[in-house]
């Protein structure tokens, strides 16, 4: 169960900078690469905050006994 909960943590570590990065995208604050089609467009700021948040409840059901 150890093990398990080791991938559920990483996963969620990933889905939480992945999301972060296209929310800021979204937002037009990281505009990384500069020719991203996602840059500005505030669908992948609602996608980013969805993944982000997928990814903290992933983390705590990890950290949880």
């Amino acid at each position: 169960m150890g093990a398990l909960k080791g991938i559920l943590a990483i996963v969620g570590v990933a889905m939480l900078l992945v999301g972060g990065l296209w929310a800021l995208q979204g937002l037009d604050i990281v505009r990384w690469p500069a020719s991203s089609f996602m840059l500005g467009d505030t669908t992948w700021t609602r996608n980013g905050v969805m993944l982000a948040v997928v990814g903290v409840v992933m983390i705590w059901f990890a950290r949880k006994r």
